[in-house]
């Protein structure tokens, strides 16, 4: 547009210049040089007037432009300046604000930290105290706190002893064995066996921070006779060398499943940990086993069979069968007692492993473990990662609780939560609700009455009742 303009006015020029040269010839009697010499002055003079009024013009247009852009950056300032007084009120009130509320909450954070010492203080106390009644009494101390309410059938009366505890009285000295062979102890086992003098006791295992009871697991203790109650890392060891686990092992599924029948009339959600033997799964009398918990898979979700990480090590082909045909069966399994963190997840997975136990001073570094790839506070992550559990056991102090919620532990076990304690002589009779499923059979001499269980086959049950507890 613009140059059309000056196209336009170059023409105007020409034309007003070419007119008056054209009037100067006609008119004036020029001659045709001197009317071309006027008229190309003239169209020089307007060539020269057009350019210094364009000038003008650009100019005037410029200073316009100029004087906007200062009121603008006048208007700029302006508003930065008012953006920047509200902005330093507001850090004044924010600051004023921060330094009230931490005058406030300085005397209440020392006086939450002096109370966290003295709850500390307490709780090693109450441990010390409870392992040096324990090794006075020469039984399980422990710390004397409640179980949940599905365990009230479970409980022992209040005059009842506690339990022995390997790891809290430390080696202790067995009457019952004092003066006897080696051969005689694993004789006096065996009619221990054969007379059911093997009591069931029960620990539970908590949920952490919460500390619900979510699962229980199964000890045995061995009954003297005198008196005396001697735990299965006392007489176990026997019982191995005499090759009497499994008859231990076969009563103990036994009655962990007449447990759990009674436990689910209360919590559909709760279960029970039952220990095996690696020899079990090998023995000739595994089918009459396998046949037993196949007539109760419909409780498989709530009960778990448990073997040591030296019994998992050493499994071979036939104890791999032995445990795949109980997973085909929806049981699942747990490894515990273990001895360093050297585990393969994703092989225990593809076998039916769903728990892990390690020991809480194992996870927090206070004792030897042995070297391994992953630290102790990604041991939890990685198994997660398979679909494993991990449950710290052996917690005995507050503190410990509170360090191990650091490293993602779903589940723990420990004197801390409670001792074991003996399961009632009624809650080993057939539940209720499973009356008309169950036939009092006529098992031989070394067979209780109450033996029975929903779905067992007589004979099973007569090669079953004569065995044990589980090992702990």
């Amino acid at each position: 547009m613009v140059r059309i303009s000056a196209i336009f006015i170059a023409v105007c020029m020409m034309l007003i210049a070419g007119s008056l040269g054209f009037v100067l010839y006609l008119r004036f009697g020029f001659t045709g040089a001197e009317s071309a010499l006027v008229a190309l002055a003239a169209l020089t003079a307007l060539a020269v007037y057009n350019t210094i009024a364009a000038r003008k013009r650009d100019r005037a247009e410029v200073s316009d432009q100029v004087a906007s852009l200062a009121r603008g950056a006048s208007d700029t300032a302006r508003q930065v300046a008012e953006f920047g007084r509200r902005l330093g009120a507001a850090e004044a009130k924010v600051e004023t604000v921060l330094d009230r509320a931490l005058a406030t909450a300085q005397p209440l954070a020392a006086e939450i930290e002096e109370l966290s010492r003295l709850v500390r203080h307490l709780a090693d106390s109450v441990a010390a105290h409870d392992a040096m009644l324990a090794r006075q009494g020469g039984h399980d101390g422990g710390h004397d706190a409640p179980m949940a309410p599905a365990s009230a059938a479970f409980a022992p009366p209040a005059s009842a002893a506690p339990p022995p505890s390997s790891a809290a009285a430390g080696p202790r000295k067995v009457v019952a064995f004092s003066g006897l062979e080696r051969d005689a102890i694993i004789a006096m086992i065996g009619s221990a066996i054969e007379a059911q003098r093997i009591d069931l006791y029960l620990q539970p295992i908590v949920t952490l921070p919460q500390r619900k009871v979510r699962y229980y697991e199964a000890m045995s203790r061995l009954n003297a006779g005198n008196g005396e109650i001697v735990a299965a890392v006392d007489f176990v060891p026997y019982a191995e060398a005499g090759s009497l686990l499994p008859k231990l092992d076969s009563l103990s599924v036994l009655r962990c499943v007449q447990i759990v029948r009674r436990l689910l009339l209360k919590n559909r959600e709760i279960g029970l940990f039952c220990n095996l033997a690696g020899a079990t799964l090998t023995d000739s009398s595994f089918p009459q086993l396998l046949e037993f918990i196949d007539a109760n898979r419909a409780i498989a979700p709530s009960l778990v069979f448990e073997f040591s990480q030296s019994a998992v090590r050493a499994m071979g082909p036939i104890e791999h069968e032995s445990l795949a045909a109980m997973a085909e069966r929806g049981f699942r399994f747990s490894m515990d007692n273990l001895t360093d963190l050297r585990i393969e997840p994703r092989e225990l997975t593809e076998r039916g492993f769903r728990f892990v136990k390690v020991p809480a001073q194992f996870l927090l570094n206070r004792v030897g473990v042995a070297s391994t790839d992953i630290h102790p506070a990604d041991f939890s992550d990685l198994l997660g990662r398979f679909g494993i559990d991990l449950v710290a056991d052996r917690i005995e102090t507050e503190s410990t609780v509170v360090d191990l919620l650091d490293y993602d532990v779903r589940f723990g076990q420990g004197f801390l939560f409670s001792p074991p304690r003996p399961v009632r002589a009624d809650a080993l009779q057939a539940p209720p609700g499973d009356a008309e499923k169950t036939e009092p059979a006529k098992l031989d001499k070394a067979a209780p009455a109450d033996a029975a269980v929903a779905g067992a086959p007589a004979g099973t049950l007569a090669q079953l009742a004569r065995a044990g507890v589980g090992r702990k």
